[in-house]
């Protein structure tokens, strides 16, 4: 499944359902289910060479995702779920900006103890910034393909065990609602919050109406994606 971006295809990185099988709520299901492709990765992306320049000066990584819709037995398809590590010589982690290109999205975060886990709805142009010292899932809900691209710091490698130890996120989404995981038994409540508005994508130097590819041109914007401990000021009113 190739992606078309500017004149280029690229191949994806496929995640696949027995790479993932440790955070399956279904598991009666899993165990009668052959393995098969659930969604795919195409990272690095860029239009042109000056643009991969700009990438590479500001430490940025811009990336694609497809999840086609789909059940996992009951469960929605989702995401295998990942943290971020710490900036080094820092005491946060680093965050990631999301933006919904095509379809609805269900951004499932929590922090290290699960003692906040939120949920927010996004549609179409929403975009959400997953902030220091969160991990998190996303999910697609809908009966249409989930499209959505990210910018975060090239620089590091993404955190799965804290997943893949709990047997998944604080809770699944089934054809039966919300329900928590019993290997997250001191998870806090399931909060729900839409996706930023405008006056929060402001402060970002984003908005809902324009993409946010076209944006890395302008150096600097992104800063808080690599240095997020000189802008925790930007964090505080997202989630």
């Amino acid at each position: 499944m190739q992606l078309e971006f500017g004149s280029k295809r690229q191949d994806p990185d496929v995640r696949r359902l027995f790479d993932m099988k440790e955070v399956i709520f279904d598991k009666d299901w899993l165990a009668k289910t052959e393995d098969f492709g659930l969604y795919y990765m195409y990272r690095d992306l860029y239009l042109s060479r000056a643009d991969k320049d700009k990438l590479l000066m500001q430490g940025l990584r811009y990336d694609i995702t497809i999840i086609p819709p789909g059940m996992l037995g009951c469960e929605y398809i989702k995401t295998a779920g990942h943290y971020h590590p710490i900036v080094p010589e820092g005491s946060v982690t680093y965050p990631e900006l999301y933006e919904v290109l095509e379809g609805e999205a269900l951004y499932l975060l929590q922090n290290l103890d699960q003692s906040d886990v939120v949920v927010v709805y996004a549609m179409a142009g929403d975009k959400v910034l997953v902030p220091p010292g969160y991990g998190h899932v996303t999910i697609n809900r809908s009966n249409k393909t989930l499209k959505m691209s990210n910018f975060v710091c090239r620089d590091f490698s993404s955190l799965y065990e804290p997943y893949r130890d709990r047997a998944g996120a604080a809770y699944f989404f089934t054809n039966d609602g919300w329900i928590k995981n019993e290997k997250c038994e001191h998870a806090g409540t399931l909060r729900r919050i839409d996706a930023p508005d405008s006056s929060s994508l402001k402060k970002l130097g984003i908005t809902k109406e324009s993409e946010m590819y076209p944006l890395m041109r302008e150096i600097g914007l992104f800063d808080y994606l690599i240095r997020p401990e000189e802008h925790l000021e930007i964090f505080e009113v997202l989630v």
